[in-house]
């Protein structure tokens, strides 16, 4: 299928170019396509020019995507290609995701700057990161550190760990994985005790409904198992009105016909922690989720969620 001039629109970061290498290296594998028939477009984001605060306190995920969307829904790009635990819940009308590729490995990954582990680092150590979820399971886990918003793409948080900065970070292994970096990490955090964030490790397509010919190209690159997964595991997120202001993890995982979900709330200082537990059918994977919210939901109770706001 020749399409001349196919634009893919991506953030600017290594780690975003990457991502859309890899999509536009599937675009030409499924189609017969040359490189030069598929334009990427890095663009910047409100995300990646404001580093001196929190996502929380600036607007969250939205900051990621905005420029971006504008340019799909123009027709500047004709998709977009995102990390999917960027993506918020709520679309820009007129838009959707309209693919995943198959998923990395989904995991944090810790590095540490003198200490191996975590657990090994000594009493009031420093330790950096720019997720609340990641800071939430950090102080459950080890209330005596000290943890400090620590923004940046992979490759300026690891000099700033070099230099010292702080004692540790974390990083999603999946883009380090990407980044041909897998040999900084010291430890690989086990999922049933460091929950990762919804939709880590997989890449997303956006492209506007009813585009036939954009949908015709995506088709052979969506990988149905993942879209499974990501189906259960944004409708936790929406469920719970999920955003970077709310410490949330959840990941769905698929054994034969059958799918397991786990989710996570907790309260930003890691004091409080509800987990949920689910298996569902397949072909039930956003009900799954959605129950699954509704579960925590109850469980903490309407007061645990003030600690949001």
């Amino acid at each position: 299928m020749q399409t001349p001039g196919l634009k893919i629109g991506t953030r600017s970061s290594a780690l975003a170019m990457a991502q859309a290498e890899e999509t536009r290296s599937r675009l030409m594998a499924a189609h017969g396509l040359s490189e030069t028939e598929i334009e990427i477009v890095p663009m910047s984001t409100a995300g990646d020019r404001i580093q001196d605060r929190a996502l929380s306190e600036i607007g969250g995920k939205g900051l990621f995507t905005e420029e971006i969307e504008n340019a799909l829904l123009q027709g500047r790009i004709d998709i977009a290609v995102h990390s999917t635990k960027d993506m918020p819940t709520l679309l820009p009308e007129g838009l959707y995701l309209s693919a995943y590729l198959e998923r990395e490995d989904p995991r944090d990954a810790f590095v540490g700057r003198t200490c191996a582990r975590l657990t090994d680092l000594p009493q009031g150590a420093i330790v950096g990161s720019s997720s609340l979820r990641r800071q939430a399971q950090i102080r459950h886990i080890r209330p005596d550190l000290k943890v400090i918003t620590f923004r940046g793409n992979v490759n300026s948080r690891l000099r700033k760990l070099e230099e010292g900065q702080v004692d540790g970070t974390f990083l999603a292994f999946a883009g380090l994985k990407r980044l041909g970096l897998e040999h900084v990490v010291t430890e690989l955090m086990d999922i049933d005790r460091f929950l990762p964030a919804p939709g880590q490790g997989a890449i997303t397509i956006e492209s506007r409904i009813g585009d036939a010919r954009i949908d015709a190209l995506l088709k052979p690159l969506n990988h149905v198992e993942t879209s499974i997964r990501l189906a259960c595991e944004r409708a936790f997120l929406a469920r719970l009105d999920g955003s970077c202001r709310t410490p949330i993890a959840g990941l769905a995982q698929i054994e034969g016909e059958v799918l397991y979900f786990s989710g996570m709330i907790l309260t930003p200082d890691g004091a409080v922690v509800h987990q949920v537990r689910m298996q569902g059918a397949l072909a039930e994977a956003r009900a799954l989720g959605e129950e699954a919210a509704d579960h925590l939901k109850i469980k903490a109770g309407a007061e645990f969620f003030t600690s949001w706001s």
